[in-house]
């Protein structure tokens, strides 16, 4: 087998799960692991697939990947992410959190907290929070999405409306790495977050390195309207200068 011919099926196999392993595609191939990073490289270069520490995925601008995928999808970074921001929640705070698999993980973080009162439209979150006593879970009522637990609608946006609150944690699919543009998959999930935003004191926005330049066709909003980014790689330079204009406070919470 060719190396043209390895990196086509490797360029198939990813589009067709979403995401696969180095592991996973060496013992396919019979090769080492160095041999398929190298192939994963020069496809993520070619812009074909995308790469990730261990492995690689295909992104699509209207299709989201897999929820079981995502979950482990830069798992150490999120779990960094995550810790740096639960040490900046404070006791007894009152927050939202999104839709997500990084703000999930934040979510497991804060469960050390005393007293907090959470608003969210994750039916994740809400079961990860909800068997702490000393905690107020508050659902957003609106339609369920069957594959990752998300609530959304017209009810969600009215219910969420009625709060004011002093952390907004958000979660996002991508951001364009030129504009600051903060996109997502469904329209629905994206008027959410937008009401969110609107009614956080603070917005902190946890997005690991992956997300820059990731394409997705829904406009949330722009990386200008939240307070700090919480990221575990150096962004964009565009998106740096944007970062130092509108005065966002950026945490670089690199994994161990």
């Amino acid at each position: 087998m060719g190396q043209l011919s390895r990196q086509d099926k490797i360029v198939a196999i990813v589009k067709e799960k979403g995401y696969v392993t180095i592991d996973e595609l060496a013992s396919q191939f019979a090769v080492t692991p160095q041999t398929i990073r190298r192939d994963i490289n020069e496809l993520a270069k070619a812009g074909q697939i995308r790469r990730h520490h261990g492995g690689a995925s295909y992104d699509s601008s209207t299709t989201n990947v897999a929820y079981a995928t995502r979950q482990i999808l830069q798992l150490p970074a999120k779990e960094q992410i995550a810790k740096r921001i639960a040490a900046e929640i404070p006791n007894h705070a009152s927050l939202f959190i999104n839709i997500g698999t990084t703000t999930e993980t934040v979510a497991r973080a804060l469960l050390n907290h005393q007293g907090l009162q959470v608003i969210t439209n994750n039916l994740n979150v809400a079961a990860i929070l909800s068997g702490k006593e000393d905690f107020t879970v508050i659902i957003a009522g609106g339609t369920v999405r069957s594959r990752d637990g998300g609530v959304m609608g017209e009810a969600t946006i009215d219910f969420i409306n009625q709060f004011r609150v002093d952390f907004g944690i958000i979660g996002i699919s991508g951001i364009d790495p030129n504009d600051g543009s903060l996109l997502d998959y469904d329209y629905q999930e994206v008027r959410v977050a937008q009401s969110i935003i609107s009614n956080s004191r603070t917005v902190f926005l946890a997005a690991d390195s992956g997300k820059f330049g990731r394409n997705a066709v829904v406009r949330l909003g722009n990386i200008t309207q939240v307070d700090r980014l919480f990221t575990d790689e150096q962004p964009p330079k565009a998106i740096l200068k944007l970062i130092k204009e509108h005065k966002i406070r950026l945490e670089i919470c690199s994994p161990k």
